[in-house]
């Protein structure tokens, strides 16, 4: 629901892995994401949500300022790598609803049956009469993104449960929901940010209760192994946008390569991370002169320092957002590359040829992650032309950057919520 969509998705799958697997000791579930072919992008619709739900960040497309428990959910792709989501099971008996995972909010909310807007009527309801596990809470709960877009209701409490990891959870019911969700594919939101970031102070998130339940009974399952939380978002390009997973208590060892590396988290809310430096690619129309440390560089990039600049790692962004002048000079180093006042950043669609080789790349923690020249064509703008392309990477955010979808679906993300050392494993993905 934080985009504006035009199309239909199946709902994903649970599949239960046996012991001989990739994945850490413990394993019992998963949910498997599913590429769903049809879909209208909304670009500009994205940025203005983006505007209200990060409170503190502003941004605008263009160049102004402007061995117990392992839960696997397989997600949906919406074609292109435009978002993603998984089937989360809610209530007893179980009802499944489809939520965006979203390391940048933290709130866990869906319509109700006591929602009777259109938008409502066009997505699951949970119906609580059904639950005899449902509990009440009449506090009340909204959200609101920069379109205009709402909803609004009342919190309750319920059993959570995703791909056998199960915890009692507040959640935010839904009784009304504004018409510009009525296209949106998704019913609802599951957020993995931090409990400083919920929309009622006080309500913990589903990993607060579920390390705290493994805490207190290490014997039962439906509790997590690790408090970690591993994301593998497919690439269109790269899988056909295909087997994407978020997978709850432990980590997929093959889907990456190398060894994990961790990043250290600087402020809890959002996944905030310090970054150190990054990579443009070297070319003649490049600034060369602005923080280069390119010569005799065969890699053939610029790097450019960026000491005091810190960046969040979300999965509910699509786009990789930095700053005016970090977007300038990044597609100042791609020949074709132009600035358009409404759509932001344009790159030729023949971008997607680009070897792999070439590529833009951020200093995490000392250490440069990737992401190819090829993934910042990211979308046609011109209809069946298909020669100019929406840039993965746009500008006019100038406090936090925003490592969105577009960097994620190149590098294997473990978040960990150690509450003593919070932080982000990362390593370049394998498909």
């Amino acid at each position: 629901m934080k985009l504006t969509l035009l199309l239909s998705l199946a709902l994903a799958t649970t599949t239960t892995f046996s012991n001989a697997s990739p994945f850490d000791e413990g394993v019992i579930g998963a949910v498997p994401l599913i590429l769903n072919p049809d879909y209208v992008h909304n670009t500009p619709a994205h940025i203005q949500k983006l505007n209200k739900r990060y409170p503190n960040i502003k941004i605008k497309a263009g160049g102004g300022l402007i061995p117990v428990g392992t839960g696997k959910v397989g997600l949906v792709n919406v074609n292109p790598d435009l978002e993603y989501y998984g089937a989360v099971k809610v209530g007893t008996p179980a009802q499944t609803l489809k939520l965006i995972f979203d390391t940048g909010s933290s709130d866990i909310w869906f319509p109700s049956t006591s929602c009777s807007t259109p938008a409502c009527k066009a997505h699951t309801r949970f119906n609580p009469s059904k639950s005899s596990t449902y509990k009440k809470n009449n506090r009340p709960w909204k959200i609101a993104y920069g379109d205009g877009s709402f909803a609004n209701g009342h919190l309750a409490s319920e059993i959570v449960n995703i791909g056998g990891v199960q915890v009692r959870q507040t959640v935010g019911l839904a009784k009304n929901v504004s018409d510009k969700f009525k296209d949106s594919p998704e019913d609802g939101i599951f957020g993995l940010g931090f409990n400083t970031l919920s929309s009622v102070k006080g309500v913990n998130t589903f990993m607060d209760n579920a390390i705290e339940t493994f805490a207190k009974n290490k014997t039962k399952g439906g509790v997590l192994k690790q408090p970690v939380v591993s994301v593998f978002l497919p690439s269109l390009r790269k899988n056909g946008g295909r087997n994407g997973h978020v997978l709850f208590g432990g980590i997929d060892h093959s889907r990456y390569t190398g060894q994990l590396h961790y990043v250290p988290v600087t402020q809890k809310g959002f996944w905030q991370v310090k970054l150190d430096a990054f990579k443009s690619p070297s070319h003649p129309t490049a600034n060369t002169t602005s923080n280069a440390a390119h010569a005799g560089n065969k890699s053939g990039w610029i790097e450019h320092a960026t000491p005091k600049q810190e960046a969040i790692l979300d999965t509910g962004t699509t786009l990789i957002i930095l700053s005016t002048t970090a977007a300038k000079q990044i597609h100042s180093s791609i020949p074709g590359a132009t600035l358009d006042p409404k759509l932001g950043y344009l790159v030729p669609c023949s971008l997607r040829n680009s070897p792999s080789s070439s590529s833009i790349g951020f200093k995490l923690n000392r250490k440069y992650f990737k992401v190819p020249l090829a993934d910042l064509a990211f979308e046609a703008v011109d209809g069946e032309k298909k020669k100019t392309c929406l840039s993965g990477v746009q500008g006019g955010q100038e406090g936090l950057w925003i490592l969105g979808d577009v960097f994620i679906k190149n590098n294997y993300c473990v978040f960990d919520h150690s509450p003593s050392n919070p932080r982000v494993g990362l390593a370049p993905l394998k498909y």
